[in-house]
C-alpha cells in the first residue's frame, strides 16, 4: 500500500470564519463525498479479500453467512458481513487474526488485558506508516506545526497512546520530550525549562499537572508556553477540558482512537470543536442499532461499527465499539469533508473506563468471590472528584465470622482485597468492607454499578 504525499503542516489555508485552520492530507481530508466513497469502496473491496484469503477467523465466519469477498459491490453490502467484537479477538490471542507472517510484523501493541488476554494487534512496515500519517493528521488539526514542543505525558510501552503520538509529532517536525507518566513535580519542571508549547496525555492526568502548576506557584500565561492540550485514552466531559483549559491556559482538543483500529489517530477535532473528524479514508463508519445490529439510517443515534480499509497485518472487519453516538457528513466550516462523531452517549457494554484503564464488574466480582472472608454482596460507585478525576469506591460485605471478630479482622480483610484487587485491575480503589446485611439487595437484577459521573458534569 502507498501512503499519499501530505501537505507540509506549515502550510497555513483559510477557512471559512474567522479561523485559521491547518490540514495535513488536504488530498483526502477534503475529497467529495462521492470521490470518498468510490475510494471507500475500493479499499473496503481489497481488505475483505484479504481477510477472506489470510484470516481463517474470517474465512470461516464469511462461509457461515454465505458471503464472498465478490458479494461486496457497494458500501452498503458491508451488512453483509460479520461482525467483529473484543471478543472474538481475545479468543484468538496472540496472532490468529494476523493477514501476514510474523517475519513481516515489525512491532506489537496490545490493550491492557484487564479481562484476561490482551488483544493483540501487529504492524508491517506500511502500517505503521499510515499510523503516523494519521498522527500527523492528528497534529496539524489541533494547529501543530514544527515550531512547537510536545511534552508526551502518555505511557510507553504496549499501550498504543504514548508511542502513537511520539511518531506523529516527529511526523510534522515537531520536537518530541518523550516524558511519559508520573513525577509530575519534575514534568512541569520541564515544561519551564524546555518551553513546551504542546501536552498530550489523558483528561485526567492533566487534572495533576494543573493541580502541580497551581501548588508550585506558577502562573500559566506568563511562567509556561503551553497553548496546546491534546487528550485521549478516557472521556473527556466539556466540564473537566473546560477547567484544563482555564488552569493551563491552553486549547483543549479532545481525539479518538482504539487499539483495535489502530491506536489513537481514528478522530481528532479541528479548531472549530464541533465532533471529532474521522479519517474515512481509512476507516468506514456504520451506526447500528446495539440490540438488533440494523444498520440505522444517518443521524441516528446508535452503536458505532468501524472496518479499517488500509491496515495490511491487522485487518478488521465491522469492529463493534461499544460506544453510543451519532455521525454528521455535513462538511465543517474548517474545509475538512470527513464526517465527525458527536459527543459519545455511553457504551452499550457494562464495561467501565476508570483512569483510562478498562474495569468489568465481572472482574471485581471474582476477586470478592475469591476471598472466604467475603460475601458476594458488593456495590460500584464511580464519580468524579472536584479535580475532575475519576473516583472509584467498592463497598463489599465481610462474613458474619469476620464482623464477629472486630475491626482488625475486617481491616486485614480489607487490606488482602486491595491488595489482590490492584493485581487484577492495575488501578488503586478505595475500598470499604462493610457489616452483613448492609447494603440493599434487590429481588430482581442486582444493581451492582453506580455511575455518577454523566450524572455530576
Amino acid at each position: 500500500m502507498s501512503v499519499s504525499k501530505s501537505v507540509s503542516p506549515t502550510e497555513q489555508e483559510s477557512a471559512s470564519g474567522e479561523k485559521e485552520c491547518l490540514i495535513w492530507d488536504r488530498q483526502h481530508e477534503t475529497m467529495a463525498r462521492p470521490e470518498l466513497e468510490k475510494l471507500q469502496l475500493k479499499r473496503l473491496q481489497s481488505v475483505v479479500t484479504r481477510c477472506y484469503n489470510k484470516v481463517p477467523f474470517y474465512r470461516q465466519k464469511m462461509d457461515a453467512c454465505g458471503v464472498r469477498p465478490q458479494d461486496i459491490e457497494s458500501l452498503a453490502d458491508v451488512s453483509k458481513l460479520p461482525f467483529t467484537t473484543k471478543h472474538d479477538l481475545r479468543d484468538n490471542y496472540p496472532f490468529n487474526m494476523f493477514a501476514e507472517p510474523m517475519e513481516n510484523i515489525i512491532r506489537l501493541h496490545a490493550s491492557s488485558g484487564t479481562t484476561g488476554k490482551p488483544v493483540v494487534v501487529g504492524y508491517n512496515r506500511n502500517d505503521l506508516d499510515t499510523w503516523v500519517e494519521l498522527m500527523a493528521r492528528t497534529y496539524t488539526s489541533a494547529g501543530v506545526t514544527k515550531v512547537d514542543i510536545v511534552h508526551n505525558s502518555f505511557g510507553y510501552g504496549l499501550f498504543t497512546g504514548g508511542m502513537g503520538f511520539h511518531y506523529g509529532a516527529e511526523r510534522v517536525g515537531a520536537t518530541i520530550v518523550p516524558v511519559s507518566g508520573g513525577l509530575t513535580k519534575k514534568q512541569v519542571m520541564l515544561w519551564q525549562d524546555f518551553g513546551a508549547t504542546v501536552l498530550t496525555s489523558t483528561p485526567s492526568y492533566a487534572c495533576v499537572l494543573a493541580e502541580q502548576v497551581e501548588e508550585s506557584g506558577l502562573k500559566p500565561a506568563t511562567d509556561l508556553k503551553l497553548r496546546i492540550a491534546l487528550f485521549g485514552a478516557e472521556p473527556c466531559t466539556p466540564q473537566m477540558k473546560a477547567d484544563v483549559e482555564k488552569k493551563l491556559n491552553v486549547e483543549v482538543y479532545d481525539t479518538y482512537g482504539l487499539t483495535e483500529m489502530m491506536g489513537p489517530g481514528v478522530g481528532i477535532e479541528c479548531p472549530y470543536h464541533d465532533g471529532l473528524h474521522i479519517a474515512e479514508d481509512h476507516f468506514l463508519i456504520e451506526i447500528v442499532d446495539p440490540e438488533t445490529g440494523e444498520v440505522l439510517p444517518p443521524g441516528s443515534q446508535g452503536e458505532m461499527v468501524l472496518t479499517t480499509l488500509t491496515k495490511e497485518a491487522f485487518p478488521v472487519l465491522r469492529f463493534r465499539t461499544r460506544d453510543r453516538t451519532l455521525i454528521n457528513q455535513e462538511p465543517c466550516a474548517c474545509g475538512r469533508t470527513l464526517a465527525r462523531l458527536q459527543k459519545i452517549a455511553g457504551r452499550t457494554d457494562d464495561m467501565l473506563i476508570i483512569k483510562g484503564v478498562n474495569v468489568f464488574p465481572s472482574q471485581i466480582e471474582s476477586v470478592i468471590l475469591s476471598i472466604p472472608q467475603l460475601e458476594p454482596q458488593y456495590v460500584i460507585v464511580v464519580d468524579r472528584g472536584s479535580n475532575h478525576m475519576d473516583d472509584f469506591e467498592i463497598l463489599v460485605e465481610c462474613s458474619e465470622k469476620v464482623h464477629n471478630e472486630g475491626e482488625e479482622a475486617m481491616e486485614t480483610t480489607r487490606l488482602r482485597l486491595v491488595a489482590e484487587m490492584h493485581q487484577v485491575l492495575g488501578l488503586n480503589a478505595r475500598i470499604k468492607v462493610v457489616a452483613p446485611k448492609t447494603l440493599s439487595r434487590s429481588e430482581g437484577k442486582a444493581k451492582r454499578v453506580i455511575d455518577l459521573r454523566d450524572m455530576n458534569q
